[in-house]
């Protein structure tokens, strides 16, 4: 294994990851530029952008965290510069350490255990790349085509529009958090504390307007710590 690290953090390897990590990071500047271009056409003012970012920041140290943590097995097992490309590309650790370990699993080989050798790490980096050329394929394709689906769907209405997009968010939120439903477990534990903190934090918000932007981020961090406490 040690000889496997030696490879995976080595200079050619984090030259390699370099330049993909740098052009995400071009096109998230150059996104936010875009926004300001289209928040003017919307009559949006920079305080409304500025809370929307503020608001996006908070509510992301919760799965920032969840990211870091299975960051850091990653980079124990395929190195420091492949688990920080992927996840500066994909983000989602659980689908990218997913690949990874059927990589393994298809050579036969425990992911980061016994007979973890280079070939089969070097499948795990391929398992990770072609795992992600779908949804590379999928936006590059048809992400200009999703607008008019959305207007065609919604037929003109605003507000049945508005209804439709808050109904499909709450459905696949909701199918995603119902299997940590199931059991009496930590997710059970983080779900059922974190969605009581939303409710009274929303209902302290009513009083305390300022800290409305920040409940979803506090909740996730009470719905954490509760399970770590579990």
């Amino acid at each position: 294994m040690d000889e496997v690290l030696k490879v995976a953090n080595s200079t050619g390897v984090w030259l390699t990851a370099a330049p993909i990590v740098i052009i995400a990071l071009i096109q998230v500047l150059l996104y936010y530029r875009q926004i300001y271009h289209a928040a003017d056409a919307v009559n949006l003012t920079r305080e409304q952008l500025s809370q929307a970012f503020r608001t996006g920041m908070v509510t992301s140290i919760g799965p920032v965290v969840a990211i870091f943590i299975i960051m850091v097995g990653l980079m124990s097992v395929i190195g420091a510069p492949m688990a920080w490309m992927r996840l500066s590309v994909i983000g989602s650790a659980p689908t990218e350490l997913t690949a990874a370990t059927l990589g393994a699993d298809a050579m036969g080989v425990k992911f980061g255990g016994e007979g973890y050798t280079l070939q089969v790490m070097a499948v795990s980096w391929w398992t990770m790349a072609i795992n992600g050329v779908g949804w590379l394929l999928l936006v590059g394709l048809f992400a200009h085509k999703l607008e008019d689906v959305r207007e065609k769907v919604g037929g003109g209405d605003t507000k049945w529009l508005g209804i439709l997009s808050t109904a499909a968010m709450i459905g696949v939120f909701g199918y995603l958090n119902s299997r940590n439903l199931m059991v009496i477990s930590g997710p059970f534990v983080a779900a059922i504390t974190g969605a009581v903190s939303m409710i009274i934090l929303l209902h302290v918000a009513k009083k305390m307007p300022k800290i409305k932007e920040y409940t979803l981020g506090i909740a996730m961090l009470i719905g954490m710590f509760a399970a770590m406490l579990y």
